[in-house]
Formats: C-alpha cells, structure tokens, sequence
C-alpha cells in the first residue's frame, strides 16, 4: 500500500500518524508496542484529524534525530525502515517496524519491567508481567501450556482422569505422558506441566484460581434472579461435558417454559 493510500485509512493496530515528533515518549511507545505485536508504520508529517499532509521541516535533520532518538532510548537495539517520500509537495517521514525477534522491546528509561508495551487496536498499552513473560516465550517458541511446574510431581495428577479420557486401548506411560505434554523432563526429573494440572490436576485451582467453571440460568434478562446455578470443579475435558449437560438441560426447559406462556 503507498503513502496516498495509508492516508486514507484508519490508525489500527498496525498504523499511526504523527504531525511531528515533538512528543517523542508517544512516538517511541508506538514503536515499541509496533516491534512487540505485529509491526506496523508510523507516518510522521500528517494532521491527525484530517490525514492532510502538512510536511515536516528540514527532513534530513528530523530523519537524523529521529534515527538517533530510536538509538538511545529502545532496548533491546531496534533497527526500523525510515524512508523520506513526498505527497502533494510536502515531504514526509515512513517509520516501518517490523515484528522483532528480540521482543520484549522496552523504553530504556522506563525500564524492563514498566518500558514494554503492546498494540491493542490503535492504542498502546503497558504489558504486565504476565504478557512480558509471554512476550518471551513466543520468541523462544515455548507455549505457556507447556512450562513445567517444578514445584509438582506426578502425584499431583490424577491418573485415572487422564485414562478415562483416552480410553483403555492406549497404555498412559510416562512416555506416552511426554508425548501428550502432560509431563515434562525438567532438570533430570519429570514434572507436570502447566497443560497437565489445567487439564488433569488434583488440586487444580491450588494453583490456577480462576480454572473453574460457573453456570447460571436467570429469570428475564436482567441477570438478578438467579433460576438454577452449577459450579463446577472436576478435570476440565470432563467440565466440558458437564457444560453441555446444563446447556441441553436449559433448553428443553425454556421450550417447556415457552410453550405453556402460548
């Protein structure tokens, strides 16, 4: 897509226009989050309102500070696409970053654990530890739901969920357990992963609080009368099922319901 056309589109996750860099903390926020998220373009040199090109001044200056700005104030060391174009005889600045595989990016100033940021939309937002850790475990390749948990051992899964699940005809080793990513190796020793007590552990919500499930039936839409509850704290392949069974339940009631109000 060339210039004319990104100035008739919208700022989104993956583009952002800039009248100038005179606010340098909001320009590096966006190429940091840019860098983390999926890439993206900044075009510095454009009202924000109405995408005129209004230009920039002494652009080899500008291009020269802004190079030096991206320099001294990103870690780790991001390395962007800027290129000077011209539209309707205003010059301006093409800021294109690529996702990078050193992610988290960080404004140095800011720090490691408060400088790194995400692109939601057309904003962008602090990461939380959580997101900065997941953050690394992307560029690693390592899914969350395969971390070990050093802290567990196979006692701590239940066993026979595991086999009911995947029937008799498999024999559920450890090995086959590896296979399936319930287990890990982890130091010489094998352990649970994170997948592995979400799915399969004994004292699941131990450890994930929020791993269980509630459902509600109520009178009306405004949600205040509750009709029927069930809160459900069993393996969660077999929740699903629970799930199911209340939704089926629900449904021959309400058509039960429906029918006598005609």
């Amino acid at each position: 897509m060339n210039i004319s056309e990104l100035l008739k589109a919208e700022e989104g996750k993956t583009l952002e226009f800039k009248q100038d860099i005179s606010s340098p903390r909001n320009l590096l926020k966006t190429l940091v989050a840019f860098a983390n998220t999926a890439g993206g373009k900044i075009i510095i040199g454009v009202e924000d309102k109405t995408r005129e090109p209004v230009g920039i001044n002494n652009p080899l200056d500008e291009e020269e500070r802004l190079c030096n700005l991206i320099a001294d104030s990103i870690s780790p060391r991001l390395v962007p696409n800027v290129e000077m174009t011209t539209v309707e005889g205003r010059t301006l600045l093409a800021v294109e970053v690529f996702l990078s595989n050193s992610r988290p990016h960080f404004i140095r100033s800011e720090g490691p654990e408060t400088g790194v940021y995400v692109r939601l939309g057309s904003t962008n937002r602090q990461a939380d530890r959580e997101l900065i850790a997941e953050l690394h475990r992307s560029v690693e390749g390592v899914s969350f739901d395969e971390l070990p948990m050093p802290e567990l051992s196979n006692g701590d899964l239940d066993l026979i969920a595991v086999q009911e699940v995947f029937g008799t005809s498999r024999k559920l080793d450890d090995k086959a357990l590896l296979t399936l990513k319930v287990l890990v190796r982890h130091q010489n020793k094998l352990m649970p992963t994170k997948g592995g007590i979400l799915l399969f552990g004994k004292k699941r919500t131990n450890h994930f609080s929020d791993a269980w499930i509630q459902c509600g039936r109520f009178f009306g839409t405004e949600k205040i009368d509750i009709f029927d509850h069930m809160e459900i704290d069993v393996p969660l392949p077999k929740a699903v099922d629970e799930v199911m069974l209340f939704f089926k339940k629900h449904a021959f009631r309400g058509a039960d319901l429906s029918e006598v109000r005609r």
